[in-house]
């Protein structure tokens, strides 16, 4: 099977090894076996069930929570020529019904579906003439009233598992989930019950060290803005979180006024504007996105440098999850929290109108009750103020919720009338007094677990060990711990924006450079650095940088020189940096032994100089390549070829297309379109 394994992944995927865990995983699936799958952000959970459905006869149904979620996993496998769809509210009754047919003929191997879906008796009836191969459940975590997102929706899959025909796998996948979560998800989904043999529960490691946590401390509006902006100017491709709406609203305002383009994200859009933001920011039509936690599920974008939340997050597991979006290039990325205690109040408030008190509950039930029993037909139409109003609550938000926690047991119903901007509700002629204790209980207990899980962030917030070590305890990851390079806590003296030391004069000078480069973000070459660093760029946009003309003495061709040993000696990847560039920009590694500006090597390291100059113009003529070959085809430089496979070929030096096809990252489709150019670039330099 290793072979096949092995061969599937390449040739399905373009990928030339496992991440950690994967392999494992998709034998348990293919063995019969079930699954709980807990991995970080980034780590590849999405191929834990996608390539195993590849290779079973049937298909393969992924429940996921949002939509914009399956249009990115459906939009990926469609690339790859993996025959996907999504079924979901944003379709049209005639596709909805195409796309029914198609699942019947067994058209499909992976098929997206909300939860909700199962409640569509056409599904259903479609579903029971498709042969299944495998139930995977995405954000498994939602299923949870432990978890931070809970979704009642979720807790109907236990009937769907019930109801599938044997030798039908289960998969259940999350970023985020503690010990009490796991159980949870388990017990819910029937992992491994009902004569099935003992699941496969695979929790990674959560270490994510190429992430750089930090907290600042601040007390004015005017304190985040200046903060984010410097972050900005660094870093500049990244998310900024916010609480609420108008906050998302009034920071890109903010953003706006002092020249930075920044898109707006918030979950109270429409479906078509959520997709388009989103898909304006993963093809780079803007820097930052500005956005809720509705931002993030899916996301793939690579490159993103930082994460910056402006507000208090409600749980660890949201920050864990949303400071996952960065670096999933594995590269050095940057996330901070400003943090100010005035801030926490927020999220108090959602919590308390999310989970009112019982009295709340039997107001505004008896209010329904009694404007249903007066209106004509039994039925009555209010917005939520409207309702909140008659049943003397202050908070619509709270109003929003019971109605709904009403609608799922059964106590009310709600139909959508044409023309009408809100829904007209009916209830039954009993009262369900049982319905209500429940779910009065269910609310004491969800407020409970929220408020513990505030309190957890707050104690990060408040840590005096290693954040990073602080997480893994949090998520019960026991993995031997490295020694911390990247959180403010065990480095406070290295706090961003860099602050460079009169001495040694050397180092100054180094991260003088490697300052210039992150600023270009991918722009020029070192021709353009050295010209930046020296004041003599003369377009607007080069002598607007922090960086114009702050190293004036060297000659042009020695820092050019200064550059080149920076990437031999692995700080630099052509006009990007690497995890020990940005540790060494910001004050988090040793000086490196680089000799002078005169670009020669150090004394006791001639040969791997001298090997290395090869290499190194290889790197620079594969970049300059692919710069124009994405200009060439209206597309990013990264979908042409990411910057870690042109290192790889670089280092490797590929001479056949056998050899070329083992590099990560060539896949099928790069190699049919990309694979005589590369080897003729690597001949030039054999």
């Amino acid at each position: 099977m290793e072979g096949t394994l092995q061969d599937a992944l390449r040739r399905h995927f373009g990928f030339g090894a496992f991440r950690p865990g994967q392999e494992r995983v998709v034998r348990a699936v293919l063995e019969g076996r079930d699954a709980l799958v807990v991995m970080p952000t980034g780590s590849g959970k999405s191929l834990c069930f996608q390539l195993p459905a590849l290779l079973m006869p049937g298909t393969t149904l992924v429940v996921s929570p949002l939509i914009a979620l399956m249009k990115d996993q459906v939009d990926a496998l469609a690339a790859r020529r993996i025959p996907a769809t999504f079924l979901n509210s944003s379709l049209t009754a005639d596709e909805s019904a195409r796309r029914l047919a198609q699942l019947r003929m067994g058209h499909y191997k992976l098929v997206y579906v909300a939860p909700e879906r199962f409640r569509n008796p056409r599904f259903l009836e479609a579903l029971r003439e498709t042969p299944l191969a495998m139930l995977a459940v995405d954000e498994a975590h939602c299923i949870s009233s432990w978890g931070h997102d809970f979704r009642p929706d979720y807790l109907h899959l236990g009937e769907v598992v019930a109801a599938l025909p044997p030798g039908v796998r289960l998969l259940a996948v999350t970023a985020t989930a503690t010990d009490a979560v796991r159980e949870d998800i388990v017990r819910h989904l029937r992992l491994g019950q009902g004569g099935r043999a003992e699941p496969e529960v695979l929790v990674t490691g959560f270490e994510r060290p190429n992430l750089s946590l930090n907290v600042t401390r601040v007390r004015t509006h005017g304190e985040k803005l200046e903060r984010l902006l410097q972050i900005i100017e660094f870093f500049r491709t990244g998310v900024v979180y916010c609480a609420t709406r108008r906050m998302v609203e009034r920071v890109q305002e903010l953003l706006a006024a002092h020249g930075v383009r920044a898109l707006a994200y918030n979950g109270a859009m429409d479906d078509a504007e959520r997709t388009r933001v989103q898909d304006a920011f993963m093809r780079r039509e803007a820097p930052v996105v500005v956005a809720t936690n509705a931002f993030g599920m899916g996301v793939d974008r690579p490159d993103i440098r930082f994460v910056v939340h402006w507000d208090v997050p409600g749980s660890l597991e949201a920050y864990y999850q949303e400071v996952g979006r960065a670096g999933r290039d594995g590269a050095y990325a940057w996330c901070e929290l400003l943090f100010n205690y005035a801030d926490v109040r927020t999220q108090e408030f959602f919590i308390e109108s999310a989970n009112p008190p019982a009295e709340h509950v039997y107001e505004l039930y008896a209010a329904i009750r009694n404007a249903c029993a007066q209106g004509e037909n039994g039925e009555a139409t209010l917005p939520p103020e409207g309702w909140a109003e008659r049943a003397g609550l202050k908070s619509p938000l709270t109003v929003r919720a019971l109605i709904a926690l009403f609608e799922r047991n059964g106590l009310l119903t709600r139909v959508r009338r044409v023309g009408s901007p809100h829904s007209t509700i009916t209830v039954p002629k009993e009262g369900d007094l049982p319905a209500l204790e429940r779910i009065c209980s269910a609310l004491a207990r969800k407020e409970a677990a929220e408020r513990d899980r505030l309190r957890d962030l707050l104690d990060y917030v408040d840590a005096r060990g290693c954040r990073h070590r602080f997480l893994l305890a949090y998520f019960g990851d026991h993995a031997p711990a490295r020694a911390c390079t990247k959180c403010d806590v065990c480095h406070p003296l290295a706090a961003f924006p860099p602050r460079l030391p009169a001495d040694p004069e050397r180092l100054v000078r180094l991260r003088k450079i490697l300052s210039c480069v992150a600023r270009l973000h991918g722009r020029g070459d070192y021709a353009l650095v050295a010209a930046i660093l020296r004041g003599e760029a003369e377009a607007p946009q080069w002598r607007a940088l922090s960086t114009f003309g702050i190293l004036p003495e060297p000659p042009a061709e020695a820092i050019a020189r200064a550059c080149e040993a920076l990437e031999m000696d692995g700080y630099l990847s052509g006009m990007a940096l690497t995890p020990a560039g940005y540790d060494l920009v910001l004050g988090r590694a040793p000086v490196p032994p680089i000799a002078t500006f005169a670009g020669a090597a150090p004394a006791d390291k001639p040969k791997r100089a001298a090997a290395a100059r090869p290499a190194t113009g290889l790197a620079t003529a594969l970049r300059t390549w692919v710069r124009q070959e994405a200009e060439r085809r209206g597309l990013p430089a990264y979908m042409v070829l990411h910057s870690r496979t042109v290192a790889a070929i670089a280092r490797k030096r590929p001479g056949t297309f056998e050899e070329l096809a083992l590099i990560q990252g060539m896949g099928e489709v790069k190699l049919a379109k990309y694979a005589e150019a590369i080897l003729e670039i690597v001949s030039r330099y054999a």
